[in-house]
């Protein structure tokens, strides 16, 4: 029985229809990078010291020693937290003392800011932060704003494959895309961190499962030459086009409602697409809806001026296939027998500790010596060599071991920075920047690796599935981040270890470099450096026979 791309062969590798889709989905990832990074922003935390009431009795001098002063990479700078006692210094501004001459500073009382804050205007002019007073004692739900939008990502992650599975890749892919946008727009109306943290989780369900249907309908409706094409320069780097407008957006809005506005009407703007893109033929066929699979490729036919058989899908072909697309599938199938488990513990491993790499490096450009706008559309801009990177490497040479090779490289880079002196921030930045190359290169790897490593029956469900696993490294890179204020190369310490780690476990992985797509959970390739019992007569004829019903038990 021929298989799906060689019934389809006669359209060509890359018509008008190929080209059509290519780029209406790769457009379709555009607002997933503003949304997915706009978190910089929104929840940017700027300068801040207590404030002292104006109605305070203080003269000019006592108000611009009310607030102590500690020491940061080696300079004096202000207290963002306390203050000195404000009935103590009215009390000596009263009786006429001047700070510092009369009265010895470092003896006064202290307490924290009871009137508020002062926040610095120079980089934001409102953020969540300086509206709900996120700092000092709040400090902590900022990290945790946006480790609450990857547990929406994980949940996303989860939800869509199952979905698109059962329901069809185009009616998720715009269902989420409408989620992503309209919770977004919501967003705007938030009236505390509470209800701006509910909202902010939906719009992350929306946001993954719009990029993880999309890419698999990409991946299903694309030939196999095209295929490697859409997952890296397509779809990533659309991603990353997104990504470098964000900053762009960011700087001449400098209001967080505003802001957030403006990145929400590109996701309108993506409705049209919808009578432009078609269903998965391959997923109408695992419906046993031939005549619509059918109907889209003769449709595909006349867009690329060939000519199409009369019957694409011969009977005979149809009957066969039959009984196998009745298979039932669920998420335990991926856990089925020990080489299936074996594989998809290991790409649970792997997208995880890959995701806490990039989410880390990318959300710690404010944090980066330098302006946070600058930071920001250089981590972006990496990505596309990353992109370019990967797609070369993914024509040429077996997946685990370029994954593996990139892995490497990205996580010595950043074990380097330990090694940098304080004083030399611009050679730290350019190594962070060059390990994120790295973490970017293999992340854009992984879509089409898991892809081809599973079958069609339950392939958007394992890489729903395994882009969940890297939510869960997502929602840990923000406490990555903060580590920083402790110790400042600890995070990357601890980043460039894990990222090695994983890349030595990308070796045992089977190759499905050059291999056709498989179709059955049988036809999946085996993990290197393990041995397997030889099939007997009996399992071998289970195995062929069509009428097995595939169950989580």
């Amino acid at each position: 029985m021929r298989d799906y791309d060689e019934v389809t062969a006669f359209l060509g590798k890359w018509g008008p229809f190929q080209r059509l889709i290519f780029f209406l989905l790769s457009a379709s990832i555009i607002p997933n990078g503003f949304n997915g990074m706009s978190i910089v922003f929104l929840a940017g935390t700027p300068e801040h010291r207590c404030r002292v009431p104006d109605t305070a009795n203080l003269s000019s001098a006592w108000r611009n020693h009310s607030v102590p002063v500690r020491l940061q990479d080696g300079r004096e700078v202000l207290q963002s937290c306390r203050r000195y006692r404000l009935a103590m210094i009215v009390n000596f501004s009263a009786l006429g003392l001047e700070p510092g001459r009369d009265v010895d500073l470092e003896q006064l009382e202290q307490e924290g800011c009871l009137d508020g804050w002062e926040f610095s205007q120079d980089i934001y002019l409102s953020t969540i932060v300086t509206e709900w007073s996120l700092v000092c004692e709040e400090d902590w739900k900022t990290p945790l704003t946006t480790s609450l939008f990857f547990v929406g990502v994980l949940l996303g992650s989860f939800v869509s494959g199952q979905l698109s599975d059962r329901f069809g890749r185009k009616t998720i892919l715009f269902a989420t895309m409408a989620v992503q946008t309209g919770f977004s727009f919501l967003q705007i109306f938030s009236i505390n961190w509470e209800m701006f943290t509910v909202l902010f989780v939906i719009v992350g369900m929306g946001q993954i499962s719009n990029y993880v249907v999309a890419f698999i309908l990409g991946t299903e409706i694309l030939g196999k030459s095209v295929r490697i094409i859409f997952s890296t320069l397509g779809v990533c780097t659309f991603f990353a086009v997104g990504y470098m407008l964000l900053p762009l957006f960011a700087y001449f809005i400098r209001d967080w409602r505003m802001l957030l506005l403006a990145l929400t009407v590109p996701g309108v703007l993506c409705v049209p697409l919808w009578w432009f893109i078609p269903e998965s033929p391959r997923w109408l066929i695992s419906q046993r809806r031939f005549k619509e699979a059918e109907d889209i490729i003769q449709k595909a036919a006349k867009i690329n001026n060939v000519t199409a058989p009369v019957v694409v899908f011969d009977p005979v072909e149809q009957q066969e296939q039959l009984p196998l697309k009745q298979q039932k599938v669920f998420i335990l199938d991926l856990f089925r027998t020990r080489n299936i488990a074996t594989i998809t513990i290991m790409s649970l491993l792997l997208w995880m500790l890959t995701s806490v790499g990039y989410f880390a490096l990318s959300l710690n450009t404010p944090n980066l010596h330098g302006d946070p706008y600058l930071n920001c559309f250089f981590s972006a801009l990496i990505e596309v060599p990353a992109y370019i990177a990967a797609w070369l490497l993914l024509r040429t040479l077996p997946r685990r071991y370029v994954i593996a090779g990139v892995l490497f490289f990205g996580g010595t880079v950043l074990l380097l920075i330990q090694l940098v002196p304080a004083d030399y921030n611009f050679l730290s930045i350019g190594l962070a920047m060059l390990g994120k190359f790295g973490i970017t290169s293999a992340f854009a790897m992984l879509y089409v690796f898991t892809a081809e490593l599973y079958p069609t029956l339950v392939r958007n469900m394992a890489v729903g599935v395994a882009s969940m696993a890297s939510r869960v490294g997502s929602i840990i890179a923000p406490y990555f981040v903060y580590l920083g204020a402790y110790n400042r190369v600890l995070p990357y310490i601890l980043m460039g270890s894990l990222t090695v780690l994983i890349g030595i476990i990308t070796l045992f992985f089977p190759e499905s470099f050059g291999r056709t797509l498989p179709e059955t959970l049988e036809q999946m390739q085996k993990v290197k450096g393990f041995r397997y019992r030889k099939k007997t007569k009996g399992s071998m004829e289970k195995e062929e026979n069509p009428k097995v019903i595939i169950t989580s038990f």
